[in-house]
């Protein structure tokens, strides 16, 4: 097997990125810290054509160096925007009709694997702090809480890896 070179990768520029159909999910980062969380999570949004990003919080915004070193341009291509309360863009989603679904461990979550998207159905996923989570606040006005099921004995995954493992997931099940 040959490895492909980038030129056969038949990547979208930034035009036919903003053009192409998007998957009807938009990614709520709250209160993020960590500048290569972001980045990353934009990368990851970027691979799978997610709709739209909301930075919240302290969550930092681009342009900025350290988001760009781990994002590698996708700030560019991905949709995003800059809301000081969380609260207010889940309100906002809700009235958009957008299925708001935290992504945490709380009572009666429901287990990634056991979780189906319904058709015509566009969803908001939060991904909290990095130490705190997802704030309770938020998660009370959630339509859910999707959980990660975990294994091992930490039970605690970094919010890039969560994003990339629920965004995939989803992007599966609502092909």
């Amino acid at each position: 097997m040959r490895k492909l070179a980038n030129a056969e990768l038949e990547r979208k520029n930034i035009e036919e990125f903003k053009e192409a159909q998007k998957t009807p999910i938009i990614i709520v980062l709250d209160d993020i810290r960590s500048l290569h969380n972001i980045g990353s999570v934009f990368r990851t949004s970027d691979a799978f054509l997610i709709e739209k990003i909301y930075l919240c919080g302290i969550t930092a915004t681009p342009p900025n160096k350290e988001i760009h070193k781990t994002a590698l341009g996708a700030t560019e291509t991905v949709n995003w925007e800059y809301a000081k309360d969380v609260l207010e863009v889940v309100n906002q989603l809700k009235s958009e009709n957008v299925k708001v679904y935290s992504v945490e461990q709380t009572e009666n979550s429901i287990m990634l694997d056991d979780f189906q998207p319904e058709a015509e159905t566009k969803y908001a996923l939060i991904f909290g702090n990095e130490v705190k989570g997802v704030s309770q606040e938020a998660i009370n006005l959630s339509d859910g809480v999707i959980e990660i099921p975990q294994l091992g004995s930490k039970h605690s995954l970094n919010i890039s890896v969560s994003a990339g493992i629920v965004i995939w997931d989803l992007f599966q099940k609502m092909k």
